[in-house]
């Protein structure tokens, strides 16, 4: 690699221009990143900006360019050619159906995917064809695309540039730190499409004795001695059978946060995160000030997660005293009155996971962080519900600002860890996005149910819905034949 470098000092710096132009270009315009991922060239080139061969300045605005253009080619490709696709044999055995629902994907998440995308290896490779075949408009696409770009190229070209001789160290976390994202947008999906399967099933236990009641032996059991559980279950009545469903419904709840922990840490431990730990710390340790340090002790001490724990359940409680009725399931209670339940159940998951060891001070652990995460946005999601947009938007910055606010005294007090911060930060997100999307999939179910009585469809709280008065008619009726 020295050798390399070397050389490639000598070459004029016009030639290299072009070169890693034609490389960041090809990437998605001719398909070239399925080959060889663009960061390395991007690393490259920051490296030879330090080394004073190219200029930092010219650099960044080249490769910027040179994204966009072969990104808009890429994007016009699919666009073209994308209908020619859907109707050749391949696109046939697709089916129309996914078709449209990737239609129906794209529009609703926009031009955010390709913003995402653009961090993931391959994936921006392809984006921008997808988002041309399923005619996402080009106004949409351009603004996310150059976002996505920018924030790419600049962080690649910069980090080339601050690692001038340790290259070859950062490429190597850089490309772990690609293959970690990969995964957290893996994990986001399954976290997602967890949510909605508990909207479309508010009551999970149930959906699942009722799916395992269907095979072969439980089956034989159910035919057998069917009247038998019937006369037990009647023994229980509607209170013991929701009690009884609300633990286990906990028991899941606990399992899965245990799954997701396990998982967001390995990715987060693995991604060379972990390296930026001992530079934070001595960065926030040689800023640190009493007064400062102070200020940031009274704002940890008061935003505790049983503090905040206690404040969701007093919210909770007004929500659903205001919005009543609710249903007798578990997606009710947890949503309305007992929303604050499933934070007790994180503080138990966190105190089991985390990065602290058994050797780390009790304030390292991520248990605080974790709550904290998913308190501010529980709370967040219990008072923007069916409020107006301008005063959700400001009730998520608060919660936002809130997290920041805690996770950053933290780190400056030295409690917490650059990858524990991580970690337990995307723990609490991913709990929180769990009810957010189970809640909003059973509102759009309920609202698109057919009425079930006289009185019209019910409303996601279980109040009913007006129904719509139907305007009479203004055609005469034909007057009857007396003959």
């Amino acid at each position: 690699m020295p050798d390399l470098l070397s050389w490639l000092q000598e070459l004029p710096p016009l030639l290299i221009y072009l070169v890693a132009a034609m490389i960041v270009a090809g990437e998605t315009a001719v398909i070239f990143g399925l080959l060889v991922p663009g960061e390395a060239t991007l690393l490259l080139v920051g490296f030879l900006a330090y080394a004073g061969t190219l200029r930092i300045i010219p650099a960044l605005l080249a490769m910027t360019a040179a994204a966009v253009i072969g990104d808009t080619l890429a994007y016009r490709a699919g666009r073209r050619y994308g209908p020619r696709l859907r109707a050749s044999g391949l696109g046939a055995r697709i089916g129309p159906q996914r078709w449209q629902r990737a239609d129906s994907l794209l529009d609703r998440l926009g031009g955010r995917g390709v913003l995402a995308a653009r961090w993931v290896a391959f994936a921006r490779t392809l984006a921008p064809r997808l988002a041309g075949a399923a005619g996402l408009p080009y106004r949409r696409f351009a603004p996310w695309n150059l976002a996505g770009v920018v924030s790419w190229v600049g962080a690649s070209v910069l980090v080339g540039y601050a690692a001038g001789e340790s290259y070859e160290r950062v490429s190597r976390f850089l490309g772990r730190a690609t293959g970690a994202v990969l995964v957290l947008l893996v994990c986001l999906i399954g976290v997602v499409l967890a949510g909605r399967w508990l909207g479309r099933n508010p009551d999970p236990v149930r959906a699942l004795a009722a799916r395992g009641a269907a095979l072969p032996p439980l089956r034989w059991l159910r035919a057998r001695y069917g009247v038998l559980f019937f006369l037990v279950a009647m023994r229980f009545g509607p209170a013991g059978t929701l009690l009884i469903n609300l633990a286990a419904g906990l028991l899941l709840l606990f399992a899965a946060g245990l799954a997701v922990a396990a998982v967001l840490e390995a990715v987060v431990r693995h991604s060379g995160l972990g390296v930026l730990d001992g530079l934070l710390a001595d960065w926030f340790a040689a800023r640190r000030t009493p007064g400062v340090a102070d200020t940031a002790l009274a704002a940890v001490s008061v935003l505790r997660g049983w503090v905040l724990i206690a404040a969701v359940a007093l919210v909770a409680a007004v929500v659903a005293w205001r919005n009543r009725p609710w249903r007798a399931d578990l997606l009710s209670v947890l949503g309305t009155v007992g929303a604050f339940v499933p934070l007790v159940v994180l503080v138990l998951v966190a105190g089991l996971t985390g990065p602290g060891g058994p050797d780390a001070a009790p304030d390292l652990r991520p248990t605080q962080t974790a709550v904290v995460t998913a308190s501010f946005g529980t709370l967040a999601w219990l008072l923007s519900r069916g409020a107006r947009w301008p005063v959700a938007v400001a009730v998520w910055t608060g919660a936002l600002a809130g997290v920041v606010a805690v996770t950053g005294a933290r780190l400056y007090l030295g409690w917490s860890t650059a990858s524990g911060t991580a970690t337990s930060v995307l723990l609490g997100a991913a709990w929180v996005t769990v009810f957010v999307v189970a809640w909003a999939t059973r509102d759009h179910a309920v609202g698109d149910a057919p009425p079930p009585g006289p009185d019209g469809p019910a409303t996601g709280d279980g109040a009913p819905r007006p129904r719509a008065s139907r305007p009479a008619s203004r055609v005469p009726r034909r007057p009857v034949d007396p003959c």
